[in-house]
């Protein structure tokens, strides 16, 4: 695959951990709908990463993945323009994580972010393991190993991206400067025409001696739209560009995603550890009890006491799913006490269930019918391993390790 390929793939995978809630949704999902009009993109469900923290208790591992596959087919994730496959069915993952591990520094593991954040919350766990330490290389090895070009995170996330950039730089340093590398660079900048070559030649000055990224851009630019040449030189006068060999493991970029904090039942953050979560298909008989019982302002202990909505967790999902019209319904009511709480739910149950509808719809095909289900990832392992494998051949030749 060219590097002008691999700008077109998203990569992004969930661990499965259970029913799926409306913090998915609104935090990952809603943009793998969007996203996979626009790229080509390949979601997996990340198994191995469940058994980095609950490696002592893998029994539920299976049913939450299919749950979790379902979940993302009625949230609207379209097998006709997605892949949808499941990590442990591509081994080329734990192949090229091995690999890595050999060249990466134990620093660069220790320094993420999240490496401490996790050791404190889950304090409660034993996590002083291996695959604890190294969960982010093998998360670097699962971008690497489709030479994704766009990798949708949020802020917190962006590390890990970072990371996989270093990570993907040192072993293009390390193994893609072949023998007569820069004498073959310097054979393709010919190929490009004497105008093209000339530009790209000083773009390259421009950027080595001056980190110009405007430059950078510019000259990747020209090789993209350069078809006289071959892709192997293309990939090759990419990596020359930047000073160093051929480039076999492109660098991901991050793509920032909006991740809105999505209000649980309790006001707090909708997460499963706080037991205030709706879930993707809760039955709708459950998910109006659980608003119609949700705490309001503590103000209002009687129908007459006005309130104050920016204490109430009710209108934190207002503020979600109700038009600004509603929320000055709510603002107006809540305060002069013109309205009870049941009648702040009310519209607030009916546009959660009116969201939840067709998710529900969708989802009942794949629930009469598991083999569907699993016809659909086999599907997508099937196209994940070619892809993975076709890289694994890359990575084995450049370290000489191809004499199979």
């Amino acid at each position: 695959m060219s590097l002008h390929e691999s700008q077109k793939r998203v990569l992004s995978g969930m661990r499965p951990t259970g029913r799926l809630h409306l913090g998915h949704y609104h935090g990952v999902l809603k943009n793998w709908v969007k996203l996979q009009h626009e790229y080509d993109c390949m979601f997996f469900v990340a198994d191995w990463h469940a058994l980095t923290t609950h490696y002592e208790d893998p029994g539920q591992i299976e049913e939450h993945v299919w749950t979790m596959v379902i979940d993302w087919l009625a949230a609207g994730v379209n097998p006709g323009s997605a892949s949808l496959f499941i990590q442990s069915r591509v081994p080329e993952h734990a192949e090229l994580h091995l690999l890595l591990s050999m060249m990466t520094p134990l620093s660069w593991l220790e320094r993420v972010p999240s490496y401490k954040d996790q050791q404190a919350k889950l304090n409660e766990r034993d996590l002083a393991t291996y695959g604890f330490l190294g969960y982010p290389l093998l998360q670097s090895a699962d971008i690497l190993i489709y030479k994704a070009g766009h990798v949708p995170v949020g802020a917190d996330q962006v590390p890990h991206v970072e990371m996989t950039r270093e990570i993907a730089r040192r072993f293009n340093h390390l193994y893609g400067k072949q023998s007569g590398f820069e004498q073959q660079a310097e054979e393709a900048i010919k190929k490009l025409g004497r105008k093209s070559g000339a530009i790209y030649r000083e773009l390259r000055k421009e950027f080595l001696e001056k980190g110009s990224q405007e430059s950078l851009e510019k000259a990747q630019a020209i090789l993209r739209e350069q078809s006289n040449i071959s892709l192997g030189d293309r990939d090759r006068l990419y990596g020359y560009l930047e000073g160093g060999g051929k480039i076999i493991l492109p660098e991901p970029q991050s793509l920032l995603t909006d991740s809105p904090v999505m209000p649980g039942l309790d006001g707090q953050k909708m997460s499963k550890s706080y037991n205030n979560t709706i879930a993707l298909r809760e039955a709708p008989a459950l998910v109006e009890q659980k608003i119609k019982t949700m705490t309001t302002d503590p103000a209002r202990v009687r129908r007459t006491d006005p309130g104050d909505p920016n204490k109430c967790p009710v209108f934190k999902l207002h503020e979600v799913y109700s038009a600004e019209s509603t929320r000055d319904w709510v603002r107006q009511g809540c305060t002069t006490a013109g309205i009870g709480c049941i009648d702040c739910k009310r519209p607030l149950i009916d546009a959660v269930l009116e969201e939840q509808k067709p998710m529900r719809e969708r989802a009942r095909q794949y629930e009469e019918n598991p083999d569907l289900v699993k016809s659909i990832v086999a599907e997508g392992c099937e196209k994940a391993r070619n892809v993975a494998k076709a890289t694994l051949e890359d990575v084995r030749a450049a370290m000489g390790l191809d004499y199979r």
